[in-house]
């Protein structure tokens, strides 16, 4: 089975980072995707997606380091389905858990020429293989301070 999502889009805000200890860190924040299209009368149309995005351990902290709201980037990870009960009623949390990250910004002191410096030209690494069994039971014992 497949389960991938890729995504290019600008961040909605800056990210969140929780350090959970010394070496697990994980970012959380919102990336704005947009489509544009002509409807049947060939009027422009411009519609936003926005998609909730998780990144851990180093790609956390390169968020944390590099990524601000408005920042333009490309992402793979694949979809994460929380369930939780709300005055009884089941509810559902989707984000993206990414497991890689271009930043496609260019360097603000590249501005007289095009050619991007080698931090933009050359993809962000994936920067570790995640333990998804590991991750899992940090999510699940971090459930309890949903904020709904």
């Amino acid at each position: 089975m497949i389960n991938k999502v890729i995504l290019v889009g600008h961040l909605g805000k800056d990210p969140e980072v929780k350090y959970l200890d010394k070496d697990r860190a994980v970012a959380n924040f919102s990336l704005a995707t947009n489509e544009r299209y002509n409807d049947r009368n060939g009027n422009k149309v411009e519609t936003t997606e926005w998609h909730n995005l998780e990144m851990w351990d180093g790609l956390a902290k390169v968020a944390e380091k590099y990524l601000k709201k408005g920042s333009l980037i490309y992402v793979e990870g694949k979809l994460k389905t929380d369930e939780y009960e709300k005055d009884g009623i089941k509810r559902y949390s989707t984000r993206i858990r990414v497991n890689t990250l271009n930043m496609l910004d260019k360097a603000s002191g590249n501005s007289s020429n095009n050619t991007p410096s080698a931090e933009t030209a050359a993809p962000v690494k994936k920067v570790e293989e995640h333990n998804e069994a590991a991750i899992e039971s940090i999510v699940q014992e971090g459930d309890d301070d949903l904020p709904f």
